[in-house]
């Protein structure tokens, strides 16, 4: 009786129908979110979503909190990575230090080359990356301090430094 709706709404049962579960619930959960999809109503929301469907997105939940390796996270990061993830606003939308308007999602910290943190985050992943290299034995220079200016320009003066370093 049951096989006879399930086939009715989603597709025939083969003729040796499969045990596992997973079998018998791929075909709803994929209407569901067809579903859902469809209803979505903003490229922002539309994004988040098929982010959080994408294969792998949940795998940094699997990672083991190892301060000594810079895994844990604090309960803001935790708060942010899972609002970035469900698409929630973040903060109040204000102005940014560069002038630019900040909206409730607030991902514009993530590419605002003002972003307080930004130096700090990139010297501690400098440095946890220095610290592998030389437990591996391998000889490890970093980047001299003051490498950029504050006026954007490289240290001859004369050339800009894009986005990308380059």
């Amino acid at each position: 009786m049951m096989n006879n709706n399930w086939s009715t709404q989603f597709c025939d049962v083969p003729e040796v129908p499969p045990t596992k579960q997973p079998f018998w619930d791929h075909p709803g959960v994929l209407a569901d979110k067809a579903l859902v999809e469809a209803s979505l109503n903003s490229p922002h929301s539309r994004a988040s979503f098929l982010a959080a469907c994408s294969q792998h997105s949940g795998d940094w939940l699997f990672a083991l909190p190892i301060a000594s390796c810079g895994l844990k996270l604090d309960d803001e990061a935790v708060r942010v990575a899972v609002g970035l993830r469900l698409g929630l606003d973040l903060c109040v939308p204000h102005e940014c230090h560069c002038g630019f308007r900040v909206d409730a999602y607030g991902v514009h910290s993530f590419v605002c080359k003002r972003a307080p943190g930004k130096t700090i985050r990139h010297h501690a992943l400098n440095d946890l990356i220095a610290c592998a290299f030389s437990s591996a034995g391998l000889p490890v220079t970093k980047e001299p301090p003051g490498l950029f200016r504050s006026d954007g320009k490289r240290p001859d003066g004369l050339t800009r430094a894009t986005r990308w370093g380059t």
